[in-house]
């Protein structure tokens, strides 16, 4: 019974730093766009995002990396946080920096991992079930 408790504190401990880990890198990536880096703001610009839409997409980063930290919305920004980094995966490739869009998809990876890891349940449809007959 010691070693079940002990196995489930080692997977909380693991999947909260796989959690956090891409949830705050994603957060600092906003801030730095909101702060408006040179490089940056240069890199945003040659995928065709300026000015208004160069906004809403840190504003979304934002959004989205918060609701993932915060424990009780985190279904939701586990969403959110999927298909932002889908598409800054996609932004990535179609202007053909393919080597890019492994930042993005290593923290996508990062963030369903721990969440699985703190909560099993996220992939509930994976599990057999047996209708009654």
């Amino acid at each position: 019974m010691a070693n079940h408790a002990s196995n489930n504190r080692i997977r909380s401990t693991a999947g909260n730093i796989l959690v956090y880990l891409p949830g705050i890198v994603v957060m600092m990536s906003s801030v730095v766009k909101l702060v408006g880096v040179p490089g940056v703001v240069h890199q945003m610009a040659t995928m065709g995002f300026t000015g208004e839409r160069y906004a809403l997409v840190a504003i979304l980063e934002f959004v989205s990396a918060g609701l993932f930290l915060y424990p009780r919305s985190r279904s939701f920004g586990l969403l959110l946080l999927s298909a932002f980094l889908g598409g800054a995966i996609c932004a990535h490739v179609q202007i053909a920096e393919v080597p890019k869009a492994l930042g993005p998809a290593f923290l996508l990876t990062l963030a369903w991992s721990g969440t699985w890891l703190c909560h099993p349940e996220v992939f509930w449809s994976w599990k057999k079930t047996h209708a009654a007959s």
